[in-house]
């Protein structure tokens, strides 16, 4: 078996990653696991800051083995009856192996690492050996997340002004569509999380975060933030043509698409769409008909 992760770091991952969620939560991990034949499950996103169970929970389903699929993760819908009420989730799965290697900045993907260096609860597991990989992961986001922010950040500065550097870059990097100053929002939202973070990870990556009061100066040499920004380069080259690959995939293997996309239609315009199993099917083929009832929806509202 392997040992838990030590250190400073790990055992501040260890402590967030254990967050108590509310139980139909862990109900819901638990019989996806069971379903996927998972070694862990990770909650993530706002109704992790919220605990609300209202909108779309947010999963991560990690798989034992090591033959992953080309473009990952796999993206499914599922819902859930909970006391009467639907609970919806939206699902990412892929193997262990790759989130640890992804995290750990190994391979050209940009969101594993820098999706959870932000927060995230660890609500099952299958063994002591399945938690310390999540957790020894989770730390490796927070140390390869670190070493860019100390490369493209100040020479000195506040945590705040690293992490800002770093968020803005892996935003542009993707493809997708966020409002100027999301990184604001991020850390002011999970200003917890993000307390103390830096100087640890810093510390555990091999760089002095030379931690004066509230200033950092990292001390990375130019040769090491010289690596570390050609090490960017290829990432961010490949950002957006990967997150391109994976809409696609998503657009036809998104098992429960149709549903997802009834029920944010519904829940964002008040119109309801009518599941056919069509639609069920090939809900590309389908999604003309359902924007042209849309438009007739919006104009019978507007003229009243």
């Amino acid at each position: 078996m392997t040992g838990a992760p030590t250190g400073a770091l790990a055992d501040r991952i260890a402590a967030r990653l254990a967050v108590p969620v509310m139980p139909a939560v862990e109900a819901f991990a638990r019989a996806l696991a069971a379903a996927a034949g998972a070694r862990a499950v990770l909650f993530y996103g706002s109704n992790l800051r919220t605990g609300s169970l209202d909108g779309v929970l947010d999963f991560y389903i990690l798989l034992p083995g090591t033959d992953e699929s080309a473009i990952w993760p796999t993206v499914s819908y599922h819902e859930r009856d909970h006391e009467g009420v639907t609970l919806r989730a939206k699902v990412a799965t892929m193997r262990l192996a790759t989130f640890a290697k992804a995290a750990s900045g190994d391979l050209t993907d940009t969101t594993i690492w820098a999706r959870f260096v932000q927060p995230s609860a660890l609500i099952w597991a299958e063994d002591e050996a399945a938690r310390a990989e999540v957790i020894a992961a989770i730390a490796a986001a927070a140390t390869t997340a670190a070493r860019l922010a100390a490369a493209l950040g100040p020479a000195r500065g506040t945590a705040e002004d690293y992490w800002r550097a770093l968020f803005r870059a892996t935003y542009s990097a993707e493809f997708r569509v966020e409002k100027a100053g999301r990184e604001n929002d991020i850390l002011s939202v999970n200003a917890d999380h993000f307390a103390g973070l830096l100087p640890l990870a810093l510390d555990a990556a091999g760089i002095d975060p030379g931690l004066a009061d509230a200033t950092l100066n990292p001390r990375l040499s130019s040769a090491e933030r010289d690596q570390t920004l050609r090490w960017w380069k290829q990432r961010r080259r490949m950002g957006k043509p990967l997150n391109l690959l994976r809409l696609v995939k998503a657009s036809t293997t998104f098992e429960g698409a149709a549903r997802y996309a009834a029920w944010k239609i519904e829940r964002h315009t008040g119109m309801p769409v009518k599941l056919t199993p069509f639609r069920e099917r090939w809900p590309l083929l389908a999604a003309p008909q359902v924007l042209w009832d849309l438009s007739q929806h919006r104009r019978r509202q507007r003229d009243g």
